[in-house]
């Protein structure tokens, strides 16, 4: 995972450059709805996927985005300026061609190690420049192994790198620089539980997670609302100690591995718990999505807790 850290810190970059300059987005398909992705959903995983090729040639890779769906979506004048974003950031010339060719290095190979990457995630908090994340997770025969998520909104916008290595979990300036090891919190009291959720309706069911919490004698914790994956390393750090995934009525959403691998493995490193709904593990093995409903993710506290409560939320 270290050598991928300057890539990931890379992508980081790039996503900055094209806030600041091209932020727009096209729209793509998403199983029975549509999603926004950007210029820099391609150009973050092309650096990874890059960092990956010349790494470890002949492992498999599940991530988001496609290079068909690059050319199919993506106009003349924004592939253009991708190419030349992705060039600066690399500092080389880059073709068309080889951010294609980047974009689905591993893609439908097996094999032992897989890498699962989601080049932005919190699309919609990238466009509003709110909270998102870049993560790239890594797979062992199916099971989560470690993980590195950036947070550029992490800290009021200082942003931090969150990894794992030698099963503990770091937190790094974005940046730069060597990491200092984080864990999750001791707390324990209800009053000082901090709870974290989707600032998006349409992710989860806030009133069930409202009742699950009250159900569990957590009814008036604090609770944060921001987009992606950081809300695990919140958890992984401290910040937070609760962060539950429950299905809206009536959804049939599956969800993607990519949101969810390298946050998994920051949270376990950290020393938290992570379960499906019922208190079990969350399958991994199933190709691009899980077939688990939903999660629970804890510091451990109140976690048997919670999970007795989102049973009783889901069968009412």
């Amino acid at each position: 995972m270290q050598a991928l850290l300057a890539a990931v810190r890379d992508a980081a970059e790039l996503c900055r450059l094209v806030q600041d300059n091209f932020l727009s987005a096209n729209t793509k398909a998403d199983g029975d709805h549509s999603e926004p992705v950007t210029i820099a959903d391609y150009g973050s995983q092309a650096i990874i996927c890059r960092a990956l090729q010349q790494r470890y040639p002949y492992d498999a890779v599940i991530a988001e985005e496609s290079g068909a769906q690059f050319s199919q979506l993506v106009a003349a004048d924004q592939r253009a300026q991708i190419a030349q974003l992705l060039s600066q950031v690399l500092r080389q010339a880059v073709a068309e061609s080889e951010l294609i060719a980047w974009l689905d290095f591993g893609a439908g190979r097996k094999a032992a190690r897989t890498w699962v990457i989601d080049p932005i995630d919190g699309t919609k908090g990238f466009l509003a420049r709110r909270h998102y994340a870049i993560a790239c997770g890594l797979l062992l025969e199916g099971q989560v192994a470690d993980g590195i998520v950036a947070a550029p909104g992490y800290n009021d916008g200082e942003g931090a790198l969150f990894y794992t290595r030698e099963g503990a979990c770091y937190r790094a300036p974005l940046a730069a620089g060597d990491g200092r090891r984080v864990a999750v919190s001791p707390r324990q009291e209800p009053a000082d539980i901090i709870a974290a959720q989707s600032y998006e309706r349409a992710h989860a069911s806030k009133s069930r997670m409202a009742r699950a919490r009250e159900l569990a004698g957590l009814g008036n914790v604090r609770v944060l609302e921001l987009d992606s994956m950081e809300k695990y390393a919140l958890v992984a750090c401290g910040d937070a100690d609760l962060y539950m995934r429950l299905p809206r009525a009536g959804s049939r959403y599956a969800h993607k591995i990519w949101d969810h691998a390298a946050g998994v493995a920051l949270v376990r490193a950290a020393g938290g718990a992570v379960t499906d709904l019922d208190g079990g593990p969350l399958d991994f093995s199933q190709g691009k999505t899980l077939p688990n409903p939903g999660m629970i993710i804890s510091n451990g506290a109140h976690h048997q807790r919670v999970v007795e409560a989102v049973g009783q939320v889901m069968a009412e």
